[in-house]
């Protein structure tokens, strides 16, 4: 990147838009909406970026939107926010408190919403002064909570098509503000659900001899299969099955026809991931058929593990140390919970951080996905500042690459 002072640009563009765009937070925080119904949010977000003289496109289903800055004289970089709420109530006692009952912003998307918006109309700046070095597309996905994803409806629309690389950011409540959680390689897991449905002919409890012990049979399917699995993959993919809800029977002395247990399938490994639903039905099956009793098994598919590429991390952690300061970026664990930016990891190359959120010296810990979970709101510009060096850096990177291959080039007569 040729030297300029970014950190001083994007300073004063947040000293203007700073209080503008935590109150759009604030908004969307207060009317947030659910997956595939985000109307309002997608109608907000694209009326913002054209008073800015930009041009989102709505995705096909009506809600989320793509939106290009720039030219596409050079690489392309995607910046991606997801833009739906949980089906939780807002349990806060703030002014910004959700409006819709049972409906709240608990996992921080109106905050990766902002941040997206303010760090695309800072580049739309740039762009028209002339500073930007090929093309940013913006991608404001639905449907994130929904599995398997909108990630899915955003590829179906072509929206990373011709984009060389994609970055994401994600609230962790565990990290202080002015911070960024970096990882190379699968920072969120695999997430599939699993339904096994037992069936057998039922029976007296005092004759278990003389029918199939569904109530037995289903719990040694609960039990043998978490061990199975983690014995026949390679430990370091952490396959991880954990049953949610069992159900059988409604009388101590009577064994029941039927039976159900539901659960999740965790996985960091992309291969293990893929041969996960096979294994499954097969040590399924060696089981029920131990005990005879009949087992269905409805696999679906959620979303893949996330994992980034080395060059797109460094790219992260070389933008927040030019912005933040070079201690700003942090080691971050991995996490089993899913994550549909892995579907656009699966496409191109890319990476996904963690923003801090947690006011310094906080005691209170309060984690996603729960009704009282806030930031502290100064990160907003930390993520603006952070996104939009990174995609600068990106591009210009993009550039200087193109054009060692071009240079790299025979020539012939």
């Amino acid at each position: 990147m040729p030297a300029r002072d970014l950190r001083g640009e994007l300073d004063a563009f947040l000293n203007v838009n700073d209080e503008s765009l935590i109150a759009f937070r604030r908004d969307l925080h207060a009317h947030p909406e659910l997956g595939f119904v985000e109307h309002r949010t997608t109608e907000r977000i694209a009326g913002r970026l054209a008073e800015a003289g930009l041009v989102p496109t709505p995705l096909p289903r009506g809600t989320g939107l793509i939106c290009d800055i720039g030219s596409g004289d050079g690489p392309t970089v995607a910046l991606r926010a997801d833009i739906d709420a949980l089906p939780l109530p807002d349990e806060k006692d703030v002014p910004y408190r959700s409006t819709v009952p049972g409906v709240c912003h608990a996992c921080g998307h109106d905050v990766h919403t902002s941040i997206v918006l303010g760090t695309g109309l800072f580049l739309a700046e740039q762009a028209a002064a002339g500073l930007l070095p090929g093309r940013v597309r913006l991608i404001f996905q639905p449907a994130e909570e929904v599995m398997p994803g909108g990630a899915l409806k955003v590829l179906e629309a072509g929206g990373i098509s011709g984009v060389d690389r994609i970055f994401g950011l994600h609230c962790d409540p565990r990290v202080d503000v002015g911070r960024l959680g970096l990882r190379v390689g699968a920072i969120t897991g695999a997430c599939d659900k699993v339904t096994v449905r037992v069936a057998g002919p039922g029976g007296h409890t005092a004759r278990p001899h003389l029918t199939a012990d569904l109530v037995f049979a289903l719990a040694k399917i609960i039990t043998e299969l978490p061990a199975a699995l983690s014995r026949r993959v390679d430990p370091r993919s952490s396959l991880s099955l954990v049953w949610g809800r069992i159900q059988a029977g409604s009388v101590a002395n009577a064994i029941p026809d039927d039976g159900l247990a539901e659960g999740t399938i965790r996985c960091l490994d992309e291969q293990a991931w893929h041969e996960a639903p096979d294994l499954f039905k097969s040590l399924l099956d060696s089981v029920a058929v131990a005990y005879g009793v009949d087992a269905e098994m409805n696999y679906i598919r959620g979303v893949p593990p996330t994992i980034n590429e080395v060059t797109s991390v460094q790219m992260l952690r070389d933008a927040a140390g030019q912005v933040l300061g070079p201690e700003a970026t942090v080691p971050t664990p991995q996490s089993l919970g899913g994550e549909d930016f892995g579907w656009y990891l699966e496409s191109v190359p890319g990476a996904y951080a963690r923003l801090g959120v947690r006011t310094p010296g906080a005691t209170r810990q309060i984690d996603i996905h729960q009704g009282t979970f806030d930031v502290d709101e100064r990160c907003i510009g930390v993520g603006v500042s952070v996104m939009a060096a990174t995609a600068l850096t990106a591009l210009w990177e993009g550039r200087r690459t193109s054009s060692d291959k071009d240079a790299a080039q025979p020539v012939t007569a």
